[in-house]
């Protein structure tokens, strides 16, 4: 992923903070067999330390694939939107002339992968998921000598995802003129498509924490 200086993340804390508000599904991809290309699979995650902690059905082809190499890349991505030409326009050139772009938050895990087979392994992965995603605990024991989660545990193989490397990238123009950001968010939250809201609030986030962009 190519980060310019000025879409780079802050500090560590940014793009933390920004994983743990609900930014929690992403793209899991592992290199492909010899001739064939790349496999993506699409998953939740949860965080536990410096792991990402995932669970996928055995059929599921990756498994040869990470057997036979376990260096992997998760991307996560949201708050993203398009922006039109003519809002970017400088004021001396026709709106027209305005060259279009992309805004978008990403974080990119660069990880090493094991496979987890053992049940009481797989049901701890599960265990950490459900802290995550079912905080009030609305679920069955996840025993893996008791039903219902036990006896389909074999049906399933877990991940925990080492990571090495973190690339994050936060892409809303911050080194165009405070002005021209400012405007752009008004639009944005005037439009109220898609993800345009939440592409507002990161853009003024950024543009108060950063201000005029100094290179």
């Amino acid at each position: 992923m190519f980060i310019q200086p000025w879409d780079a993340a802050l500090d560590d804390a940014e793009w933390q903070t920004w994983i743990a508000d609900g930014h929690d599904f992403g793209l899991l991809s592992v290199n492909g067999l010899p001739g064939q290309a790349p496999l993506v699979v699409p998953t939740h995650f949860a965080v536990d330390g410096t792991e990402l902690l995932i669970h996928l059905a055995r059929p599921n082809p990756v498994w040869e694939t990470i057997e036979a190499d376990p260096n992997v890349t998760f991307t996560v991505t949201g708050d993203y939107a398009f922006i039109p030409g003519p809002w970017r326009a400088k004021p001396d050139v026709p709106p027209t002339d305005g060259i279009p772009t992309s805004y978008y938050a990403a974080v990119q895990f660069i990880c090493r992968a094991t496979i987890v087979d053992d049940p009481e392994a797989k049901a701890e992965v599960l265990r950490r998921q459900m802290a995550h995603f079912q905080p009030a605990g609305d679920h069955a024991s996840l025993d893996p000598d008791q039903p219902p989660y036990g006896r389909m545990l074999p049906g399933i193989r877990g991940l925990r995802l080492d990571v090495t490397e973190v690339r994050a990238k936060f892409k809303y123009d911050d080194h165009k003129p405070v002005e021209q950001r400012t405007g752009i968010a008004r639009r944005l939250t005037e439009r109220g498509q898609g993800l345009d809201a939440p592409t507002a609030k990161q853009q003024i986030r950024r543009l108060d924490r950063i201000g005029p962009w100094k290179p």
